[in-house]
């Protein structure tokens, strides 16, 4: 596996270091040994499937609150997002800051989350679909959630969004 750091601290690219023959490739798109030799969780108690019909589909910023935490390994299966996390970590030299990046199903990246930080993404092709690990069961009572659009972020979307939840629409500014 291929590890690149974000400019959030903790937060990292995962990449599959591809092994080419005249079949395609092969490589790992996980390893517990290689992400604890990073310092990352390895805890992985389900994994959740997200399929969208249309490009412009948001979701998001999302998180978990204590004591069910939760870190996530999020990868694209099926089309294009533009997925987006924000540290919301007090103590963090990074807090409030936001990092994005293009996830597709032919790039084969990943993004590593870490616990206290908000996820989202938006679809850019019809048909989309993405697979996420995580290291806490859900917990719908411990749910938390930032505005897409919070001038506190001013996250920077490549395109507007077409489709968005009552409830994502209903999150208040930070």
């Amino acid at each position: 596996m291929i590890f690149e750091e974000t400019n959030l601290t903790g937060a990292y690219i995962l990449d599959i270091q591809k092994i080419d023959d005249d079949r395609g490739f092969f490589g790992r798109a996980w390893c517990a040994k290689e992400m604890e030799n990073h310092g990352l969780n390895v805890n992985i108690r389900q994994t959740n499937v997200s399929y969208n019909k249309s490009k412009g589909t948001l979701r998001g910023m999302h998180y978990q609150k204590s004591p069910f935490k939760e870190c996530k390994v999020v990868r694209c299966t099926k089309g294009a997002i533009f997925d987006v996390i924000v540290d919301l970590r007090p103590d963090s030299p990074t807090y409030c800051e936001w990092f994005g990046v293009e996830l597709t199903s032919e790039n084969h990246k990943m993004i590593y989350i870490p616990e206290d930080f908000a996820h989202g993404y938006i679809t850019l092709e019809d048909h989309t679909e993405i697979t996420y690990m995580v290291s806490e069961f859900y917990a719908p009572g411990y749910e938390g959630a930032i505005r897409w659009d919070d001038p506190k972020f001013n996250i920077q979307w490549p395109i507007p969004p077409q489709v968005i939840s009552a409830k994502d629409k209903a999150i208040p500014n930070f």
